[in-house]
């Protein structure tokens, strides 16, 4: 039995719950496909579909063995892509699309030194403040949250996380007293992300470690991190916002950190690099993803504001 080839057919069967569009699929005859699985469930002596007259479904272990089968999948592909586009130069047009905040302060720097690097690769950016089907609107690469995007069998290579953190502006703080922990921020006017993306329980954690849970009913929610910072430097309230959006805020004293002892619990957002895994990936999205990764991974947009899901 080729094993990965018989791997390949199942995926295509779990994915089109059925043999004959499977086949179909992979210019294969039912039998073939058939044997395959067959072959398969033999060798790991356990059922993988159960199989009616109208319907193909997953078994359990079938489930567990199709997420591992594509991910061995997908990597062997992008090994093989990488190798196979390794000598051709990097040219055309690349579409990506990233959250707008995100590329507020830090994204163009990159793309300036990826352009430096890469001037066949003409860039076409899209921002977007909602989720996105990466494939099926035709982007080359996403830079987002990864929740945030619809389309399956993407590869998604983390790049950056970023803390959340509480601030406000002096002119909030002159008038009201500062908050000496969780508890008493519910005395204070509170500026959230909107309720769809994060419930009335905030936790925190302690200087010593301990967690400190409040319910907070936020005077203001929006689903962007752009008006919620406006918001904290108008002077509305205590804000949640990402760590190095503020940054340069809190550095030139335009906001103050509050409760610098406490950590938010479960806040740290993820930005990602995604792509389709196709299974030639071409030689302009491989270099802008390893490049992308080299530059955050150097440090080189630590001033950058990474998105967070109220992008």
């Amino acid at each position: 039995m080729n094993q990965l080839q018989a791997m390949r057919v199942f995926l295509k069967v779990a994915e089109t719950e059925s043999f004959g569009r499977a086949a179909n699929a992979l210019d294969l005859s039912n039998a073939v496909i058939t044997r395959y699985v067959s072959l398969l469930e033999a060798h790991l002596n356990t059922r993988l579909l159960n199989r009616t007259t109208r319907s193909v479904s997953l078994t359990e272990a079938g489930r567990a063995y199709a997420d591992g089968c594509r991910a061995v999948i997908e990597q062997i592909e992008t090994i093989e892509a990488s190798v196979g586009n390794s000598s051709v130069d990097p040219s055309g047009t690349l579409k990506l699309v990233a959250s707008a905040s995100f590329s507020l302060l830090g994204l163009t720097p990159m793309l300036r030194g990826f352009r430096e690097r890469y001037p066949n690769v003409k860039l076409r950016l899209t921002l977007l403040h909602r989720p996105v089907d990466l494939v099926a609107e035709g982007f080359d690469v996403g830079i987002v949250v990864p929740h945030l995007v619809n389309s399956g069998m993407l590869i998604n290579r983390p790049l950056v996380r970023v803390a959340a953190v509480l601030v406000a502006a002096p002119a909030y703080l002159a008038q009201r007293r500062a908050p000496v922990g969780p508890a008493s921020l519910a005395s204070h006017e509170f500026l959230a992300p909107s309720s769809d993306i994060h419930g009335s329980t905030w936790s925190f954690i302690g200087p010593s470690g301990e967690t400190e849970s409040v319910e907070l009913d936020p005077a203001y929610s929006v689903n962007s991190s752009h008006m919620l910072r406006q918001a904290a430097l108008s002077g509305m309230g205590i804000a949640v916002l990402p760590e190095s959006y503020v940054a340069q805020d809190i550095e030139v004293g335009s906001l103050v950190r509050l409760l610098p002892g406490h950590t938010l619990k479960d806040a740290d957002k993820e930005v990602s690099i995604v792509y389709p895994g196709r299974r030639h990936v071409s030689a302009k999205t491989r270099a802008f993803v390893d490049f992308a990764l080299a530059y955050f991974r150097d440090g080189e947009l630590a001033d950058a504001s990474p998105c967070t899901p109220t992008e």
